[in-house]
């Protein structure tokens, strides 16, 4: 996809902070952190979400989920870190490519999702 921000990032055509990359995946800052860690890991392939994804795309969606405990740390993750991929409308995800989310901070970071009574 040409106008995908993710893949421009990929390219080298948009700057980013790269975190970490290989043939597969590469991770990145976001550019509004929700957290002391925050960065992103997408697959270099452009997959809109995971509702689209398959079994094409295996090794690149078990790489996004091996590495992110290491870049975690080496981030500046000590005691976990909440792995999030945001899938469609419903999922509210912002950018059609798929990626997953990494944030850790020094305080736990609250109940994922509100509970309804």
């Amino acid at each position: 996809m040409q106008d995908c921000l993710f893949c421009k990032i990929v390219r080298g055509e948009i700057p980013s902070r790269k975190v970490y990359e290989d043939e597969d995946v590469f991770a990145f800052h976001d550019i509004r952190p929700q957290g002391a860690v925050h960065f992103l890991i997408v697959p270099k392939e452009h997959v809109d979400s995971l509702y689209e994804a398959d079994m094409r795309q295996h090794r690149a969606l078990a790489k996004m989920l091996a590495v992110s405990g290491e870049l975690a740390r080496r981030e500046g993750a000590r005691d976990g870190f909440r792995a999030i991929i945001n899938t469609g409308r419903v999922g509210n995800q912002e950018v059609y490519h798929l990626h997953m989310h990494v944030i850790a901070g020094p305080e736990p970071l609250g109940p994922m999702i509100q509970r309804k009574r």
